[in-house]
């Protein structure tokens, strides 16, 4: 049978899109740069999309445990806009985990900012 795991919330400031721009030398100005988000279309400043990821990774370790993470993909499918200042942005992850088979469960998940889905058929397998 299924189960519910905890849902994880993370806030996302523009600081730590700087600190994840220069750990991952992914230095394009639309994650930092409001007026160049918004010259090429964007709502404003985005998170980097495998920052996103990372968070759905962190929330996935913390409900299997470490080293038990097999497998995880997602779409990108909204962009995670980060305001400025310090109050940043909450993105939230919600998960069900699947009956283990041959000693693997799948963790489908859903990821949010707001009201809105910012991932696309996020989902996971880890070791059971």
């Amino acid at each position: 049978m299924s189960s519910e795991l905890e849902t994880r919330t993370y806030r996302v400031t523009r600081a730590d899109l700087v600190a994840y721009a220069n750990a991952s030398g992914d230095q394009n100005p639309i994650h930092q740069d409001e007026q160049v988000a918004r010259s090429v279309g964007l709502p404003g400043v985005i998170a980097h999309g495998m920052f996103t990821m990372a968070l759905v990774g962190r929330a996935v370790e913390s409900w299997a445990g470490p080293g038990r993470v097999v497998e995880i993909g997602c779409k990108f499918t909204k962009p995670v806009v980060v305001p400025g200042g310090d109050d940043g942005v909450d993105v939230t992850v919600a998960g069900t985990m699947g009956d283990p088979a041959d000693g693997l469960a799948t963790i489908t998940m859903v990821v949010t900012c707001g009201d809105e889905k910012v991932l696309g058929a996020p989902k996971a397998v880890v070791r059971a």
